[in-house]
């Protein structure tokens, strides 16, 4: 998957201006690599970014180069929402990485849908370590096997390619089906308005009386 961008000599207040043609500024770093600092195109970006994710090599195209790079980071702005800043990390295709691969869940539990109950999600991804090219997208978790109570899908229940090495616990429990919770009736006591002892305007005016002396007393 290819991307061309082309290196930016300008920055700060000048990444305004880029914006508002349509680019965004990004840099790509890596291990024993000199940083690029970069300009893309936005909508391009979007397209590349929606299909490879953070975890699918992309190749940087700058000039009649290919840099084959990961998406390291993306900002956005917090208003709009558009994409304001992207990090690319270098990598070199011969040498292993880890990274974290996305779960998605397909298909509906019959302990939800059937029964009323609730989906307990415990991981959004899982830790991996393989080759650049051998990267999985993402692992698909079904989620129609759990049909009761308490059943639970496993990190070692996913299937992976040999070529990847799973580094997240093997036992960790990707998602459970949980019994739907029931709300305890709360039993509200009746006040027993016999025993709330109430001051009389004649008990006030005497206790307030009875101070009166007190302190002239004590004078």
């Amino acid at each position: 998957m290819d991307l061309a961008v082309e290196t930016r000599e300008k920055f700060g207040k000048a990444n305004k201006a880029l914006r508002k043609e349509g680019l965004v500024p990004a840099e790509l770093y890596g291990r024993g690599v000199e940083n690029l600092h970069l300009a893309l195109n936005a909508k391009n970006f979007e397209k590349v970014y929606r299909v490879a994710g953070e975890n699918t090599v992309i190749n940087l195209v700058v000039g009649k180069e290919k840099k084959p790079a990961l998406v390291h980071d993306v900002e956005r702005d917090y208003l709009s929402g558009e994409i304001s800043h992207v990090d690319f990390y270098q990598i070199r295709i011969d040498e292993k990485i880890k990274v974290p691969v996305p779960i998605v869940f397909v298909g509906e539990a019959p302990a939800v849908k059937e029964q009323g109950g609730l989906l307990n999600k415990t991981l959004a991804d899982v830790e991996v370590e393989a080759l650049p090219g051998n990267l999985p997208h993402s692992f698909e978790v079904n989620l129609e096997v759990l049909d009761q109570f308490g059943k639970s899908i496993y990190v070692r229940d996913l299937r992976v390619s040999p070529d990847v090495r799973v580094l997240t616990e093997p036992d960790t429990a990707i998602v459970t089906a949980m019994p739907p919770v029931k709300e305890e009736e709360k039993v509200v006591e009746p006040v027993d308005v016999s025993a709330v002892k109430v001051e009389t305007e004649e008990k006030k005016a005497e206790r307030v009386g009875e101070k009166a002396e007190s302190e002239k007393a004590e004078q």
